[in-house]
């Protein structure tokens, strides 16, 4: 945000950062010292509210004045508790008094404040009733103050907009009670302001905004009654803009959201399709509707979250070594004026209540969150929906009237100016990876940012780190193949003391590089011209859009990731046959994956974990990751089996930024040599398949440099060597077994079973032929080859049960056009794939390829056998689909 010059302009104040009372001494430069004393009155009872109020005080960086200008306070609304906090919060930070009037008495109050409303008296005997706020058409003081302007030209008087509330931080407060009379949108009596003080005034917020120019109002030349209509509406906005960022929305009841959402036009219309396919009444149809927003809608409730915030700080404390953030305050930065899309990393169901603890704590809104009708469960289930979330069904395919109005429910909550989270994963990620995005809810956003395009949206990634799961004994079940159990109440119950009795260790919160939906649809819709787009319409660049948003959001939590002790340890840990090595071994391959890191950024959003590789041993101990054993020769350090398949769970979870490091490992590991420029091309080669299933970045030219500067850092630490002095293009490694080659062995196994299962799926496609077998057909046998292949060679390889990791890559062998369907929807081929295969000896050793090879299934052949498939099926009709076409020109692998 920069200083602003224009009230039209007037910053939200989300970005600004807390200033300790002490430290908020440097806007002191922006007003004018002012003579007087403050009034006894003040003096008095300032002190005896003093033991009651602890504030937190927060200055924009840019609210410094080096004119020396005078300046003016504007609060919200009168109050003698508002003066007195505004008072304290002027002395903490080192600014005149709010109560010392200017030179001249320009308000003429004999303050140096004003308001926009004041407070009604409240009825004594009902003190706790709501008032009714006078009927007034603007602010005297604000009148006088734009009169005193135009009547002195050489007057400059600066307003500058604070917003207190009180009771914003319950995670500090010791009694329950206190929520009730915690900071919302009623404007509430004497008398519950003053319990609202005396239970909450020690979690008291001043935020005080940058200075508006009054002189810039008046230079515009409209009559005085329009300037001062203008100024005050602009100052409203502001401070509702500050409170829905601290509060909220000023939230209406969950029946008027289903009320609004059923009376909308395409719900109507979903009606009445609904019950001529049911040959029933609109009534009967209506009463469907009305159950199905029933069901899905949240209904928020603000001491609810506060007292949830109560219970989780001591839940956190007592389970977590501590809970890190990183770049929020980039985030609140750039927030201001937008309508925020939470789209974090989904990888245990702590993810829903950390971010928003997370989010409340450090005084922003929590978001309404898009939860599984499976969290839907008793108590626990009205517990989250007063938390603000709101269940979606796992499938809503073929239910026109369900889609109608839960896509109504996102549009009203959008237009009602709420921040919503969802995982756009759609569920939990049981190997570690991000997975495939699903972009349903994300349609559904655009949809409603186009039919309303009102507030521009951001769309926030977040990576969420852990260093141990809560979930971790069922993924360890689903891991190795056995079906997802069903949740239950029981089985959450019976687990919370479990729970509250282990050590998870640290948990890092990290915001990635927020994305404008504006610049997205600046760059893949430019036929839009920014109107409204009604509900009925659908444009054709709206899939390819919002398919590119889902990519690029991945991507950017991707961008964010932490790597913590655990990550560290399993990249070094799974690379040896029995997840076992010597300390010496192990702290040199830890410090060998910080120097990667280090010397090749991913982005600048990536966290390290600072700790030492000893320190991150005795961690990993502490939390019963890691066993000692003791031996004469040096102890061994190991773990367990069922601790060795979670660890490939971590391992995968940064996988990604060492992509480039462990390729070319990889290409060493049965080569003893090999040149860069084969390096460099099969690289390029395999590169779409990474990136389809890691979400990289980079195009093919950019890995390729990034491998050229791993071949570079792997020669400053001896792992590979330049043969000859004529050939510079030549690299080799280690002979024998010497600790470079066990090094370099540790880093590029990361990869080396994402290279196996290509090489499964190649050979079952080419064992069985062209036009044998379908996609699904071809997945179930892949699925079955790997987990042989794991019982055989790897049994920490969760991923080899993972199907969804096999589709991804039969999608993009489609998309790359080396394989595609014939008129049966059987895949077809050609002998490119062949060529393609045999860069598997760069990788894959011939042992390995040998027995991939052998236990590559056979498809069930007919009794008949049909004629077999053209290598070119006839050219497509026109409405047939594009993956249906046979390739055409150049190899675009080549």
């Amino acid at each position: 945000m920069c200083p602003m010059s224009n009230p039209n302009s007037l910053p939200s104040g989300e970005g600004h950062t807390p200033a300790e009372p002490a430290a908020a001494a440097a806007p002191v430069a922006m007003i004018s010292p002012r003579t007087g004393r403050r009034p006894l009155w003040a003096r008095l009872l300032g002190r005896l509210i003093a033991p009651w109020l602890a504030l937190k005080i927060e200055t924009p960086e840019h609210a410094q004045d080096p004119d020396g200008r005078p300046v003016v306070y504007v609060l919200e609304d009168y109050g003698l508790s508002n003066a007195l906090i505004l008072d304290k919060a002027c002395q903490d930070a080192g600014l005149p008094s709010a109560l010392i009037p200017l030179p001249g008495d320009l308000l003429g109050r004999k303050r140096g404040y004003l308001a926009l409303s004041r407070r009604s008296s409240a009825n004594p005997f009902n003190p706790l009733l709501a008032e009714k706020k006078a009927k007034r058409t603007h602010s005297d003081s604000l009148s006088k103050l734009l009169q005193a302007h135009q009547r002195d030209g050489s007057l400059d008087v600066r307003l500058v907009p604070v917003s207190i509330f009180v009771g914003r931080a319950p995670e500090k407060q010791t009694g329950w009670f206190a929520v009730l009379f915690s900071e919302n949108w009623a404007l509430v009596g004497r008398f519950r302001r003053l319990l609202s003080v005396l239970l909450n005034g020690r979690d008291t917020i001043v935020r005080f905004a940058a200075p508006v120019a009054v002189r810039e109002t008046v230079a515009e030349g409209l009559d005085h009654e329009r300037s001062v209509r203008k100024l005050q509406r602009v100052l409203r906005m502001h401070f509702r803009r500050i409170r829905e960022s601290v509060i909220g929305p000023d939230l209406s009841t969950r029946r008027l959201l289903v009320d609004k959402v059923l009376a909308a036009d395409p719900v109507r219309e979903a009606i009445i399709n609904q019950a001529k396919r049911d040959n029933s009444s609109p009534a009967e149809a209506w009463k469907k509707a009305h159950a199905y927003a029933w069901e899905i809608a949240a209904d928020y409730s603000g001491p609810v979250v506060r007292s949830a915030s109560f219970l989780l700080s001591h839940v956190w404390n007592r389970i977590y070594a501590g809970v890190l953030v990183h770049h929020l305050d980039k985030f609140k930065a750039a927030a201001p004026g937008h309508e925020v899309i939470y789209v974090p990393s989904h990888r245990s169901h702590m993810d829903y209540l950390l971010l928003s603890y997370l989010l409340y704590d450090r005084g922003i809104v929590p978001p309404h969150i898009a939860a599984g009708i499976n969290l839907n469960l008793p108590v626990v289930g009205t517990l989250l929906r007063k938390g603000g979330a709101f269940f979606i069904r796992r499938s809503i395919r073929g239910n026109a009237l369900y889609s109608a109005v839960f896509s109504e429910y996102v549009g009203q909550l959008m237009a009602g100016g709420y921040s919503i989270e969802y995982f756009i994963e759609g569920g939990r990620s049981r190997t570690g990876r991000l997975l495939k995005p699903k972009g349903g809810m994300i349609a559904m956003t655009v949809r409603g940012f186009l039919r309303q395009p009102r507030k521009p949206v951001l769309f926030q990634p977040i990576y969420i780190g852990y260093e141990k799961l809560m979930e971790g004994n069922s993924y360890l079940d689903e891991l190795t193949g056995r079906p997802k159990e069903k949740e239950s109440i029981w089985g959450l119950i019976w687990g919370i003391p479990k729970v509250l009795k282990s050590n998870y260790g640290q948990v890092v919160v990290n915001f990635g590089e927020p994305i404008a939906l504006n610049d997205v649809l600046a760059e893949q819709a430019p036929e839009w011209d920014g109107k409204p787009v009604p509900e009925d319409v659908k444009p054709a660049w709206l899939g390819g859009t919002v398919d590119h948003l889902a990519r690029v959001i991945q991507e950017r939590v991707n961008g964010a990731a932490d790597v913590n002790p655990i990550n560290l340890l399993a990249l070094a840990l799974l690379s040896t046959p029995k997840h076992a090595m010597g300390e010496a071994d192990l702290t040199a391959q830890i410090e060998l994956s910080k120097k990667v890191l280090e010397e090749m950024p991913y982005s600048d959003r990536i966290t390290v974990t600072p700790h030492s590789p000893e320190r991150i041993i005795g961690h990993a101990e502490e939390i019963g990751v890691l066993q000692r054993i003791s031996h004469p020769l040096g102890d061994v350090l190991t773990v367990s089996g069922d601790n060795a398949v979670l660890l490939s769970y971590f391992r995968n979870n940064v996988l990604h930024l060492f992509t480039a490091a462990a390729w070319v490992a990889c290409c060493f590991q049965n080569n003893r040599r090999m040149s860069r420029t084969a390096l460099k091309r099969v690289g390029r080669r395999l590169y779409p398949f990474l990136q389809g299933e890691l979400f990289l970045p980079w195009s093919e030219e950019e890995f390729a440099e990034r491998i050229d500067h791993t071949i570079s850092v792997f020669e400053r630490e001896g792992l590979l060597q330049r043969v000859g002095e004529e050939d510079e293009d030549l690299l080799a490694r280690s002979s024998g077994q010497s600790d470079e080659v066990f090094r370099l062995r540790a880093i590029g196994h990361s990869l080396q079973q994402a290279f196996e299962r290509y090489y499964i799926t190649i050979s079952v496609l080419v064992k069985n032929g062209p036009g044998t077998l379908g996609a699904a057909e071809l997945e179930g046998l892949c699925q079955q080859a790997a987990q042989r292949l794991s019982l055989l060679y790897a049994p920490a390889a969760p991923e080899f049960f993972d199907k969804a990791l096999f589709r991804g890559f039969i999608h993009k062998l489609r998309e790359l056009k080396l394989v595609w369907p014939d008129a049966g929807s059987k895949l077809l081929f050609d002998e490119r794939l062949d060529a393609w295969a045999k860069d598997a000896k760069f990788i894959l050793g011939r042992e390995l390829r040998h027995t991939i090879e052998r236990i590559s299934p056979e498809a069930s052949k007919p009794a008949v056998a049909s004629e077999p498939a053209a290598a070119e099926p006839p050219a497509p009709a026109n409405d047939a689909e594009p993956p249906a076409e046979p390739p055409h020109g150049s190899d675009p692998q080549a």
